[in-house]
């Protein structure tokens, strides 16, 4: 059986540069995120997620408020978060922000959920970190239970209970979650243990690592009774017209951008062996020409054996001109060499 292959594209709304260098103001950003969206509809592209993140480098705070002025200007693509940091929401709230996304978009909206790699969200919100993993798992059980799209009774330690309690809007045909991953086996079995597919965020080594945990997903499916469902990858990229020209554009931008989080996270400085190392055959950023990109998006996604890979084409304060150039490149060369190279 022919698998059905999605191939789309995500964005954090990184805040980007203006033509003199400056940083371009978070509302012209997010303005410049929904033309980015209406160009991938125009190309064919299957989804186009936005990231959910409350710092001053990305402009996003809110992706179903930009995913529904998407909706309005597209006709086809598929519309989702990515992610939605489910942990420090409300899953009621989620789910009617989502149903109303679907309604508006006829059916396109599509939800990935995630634990987050950002905290900034927890103390703003009033969460505490210390319940980081058990916010995640009674929030996760909640939200299963409201796409049922029935009365919902649950308790929890973290939120008021639900007894028979109705939501609304109801879809017309259910809202697509996907569960993101970061790559620890714990969350892969929860992701199988509620039937729900998988999104594996590759931002570091090869996609060959993240094979066993593909294979730990669908054989825990199998294990507890439920259907097979879809991969997905979701990794940093940009295309240009050759290789050296796609690094050569990127490496400034996605230095200052590594070396800021990092500077958070105890990470090293990257140095530019580093980054070619993440770019060469083996990392996990795809950086070339198309003909480059497309074979290193293929490989992945069969070694994976996956469904779905979303290029994360906005990787620091790149400008919009260049990010527009990249899309377009995915969706008019990178899109139909992948689909040629699955075949074969």
């Amino acid at each position: 059986m022919v698998r059905m292959i999605e191939l789309g594209l995500d964005t954090f709304g990184d805040v980007t540069l203006d033509e003199a260098g400056n940083p371009l103001p978070q509302h012209a950003v997010i303005r410049n995120v929904v033309e980015e969206a209406v160009l991938a509809d125009q190309l064919g592209l299957n989804f186009f997620g936005v990231g959910e993140h409350h710092r001053a480098d990305f402009a996003v705070p809110a992706p179903d408020m930009v995913l529904a002025a998407i909706a309005a200007r597209t006709k086809h693509i598929r519309l989702g978060s990515a992610v939605t940091v489910l942990s420090s929401d409300d899953p009621v709230r989620v789910y009617e922000r989502f149903a109303t996304l679907d309604a508006l978009s006829n059916g396109r909206a599509e939800v990935i959920v995630g634990r987050g790699s950002f905290i900034e969200s927890f103390p703003l919100f009033g969460f505490n970190l210390q319940d980081y993993d058990l916010l995640f798992e009674e929030r996760l059980h909640l939200f299963v239970e409201l796409l049922k799209e029935k009365p919902v009774t649950w308790s929890g330690q973290t939120r008021a209970p639900l007894k028979a309690q109705e939501v609304y809007p109801r879809t017309a045909d259910g809202i697509r979650t996907w569960v993101a991953v970061g790559g620890t086996p714990q969350s892969v079995v929860r992701a199988a243990h509620y039937g729900l597919p998988l999104m594996l965020a590759i931002i570091g080594g090869s996609a060959d690592r993240f094979a066993p945990l593909a294979n730990l997903y669908r054989q825990a499916l199998a294990d507890g009774g439920k259907p097979a469902m879809p991969v997905g990858i979701h990794s940093p990229g940009h295309v240009a017209g050759t290789d050296e020209q796609a690094r050569e554009e990127l490496f400034p931008y996605y230095e200052v951008m590594h070396n800021r989080i990092g500077g958070e996270r105890g990470w090293p400085p990257l140095t530019r062996q580093g980054f070619e190392q993440m770019t060469g055959p083996h990392g996990a950023l795809c950086v070339g020409s198309p003909a480059t990109v497309a074979a290193k998006i293929a490989r992945a996604m069969i070694v994976l054996g996956a469904e779905r890979f979303d290029l994360k084409y906005s990787n620091g304060a790149m400008p919009h001109a260049l990010l527009m150039k990249s899309i377009r490149l995915y969706g008019e060369e990178v899109v139909p060499r992948v689909r040629e190279l699955l075949k074969a």
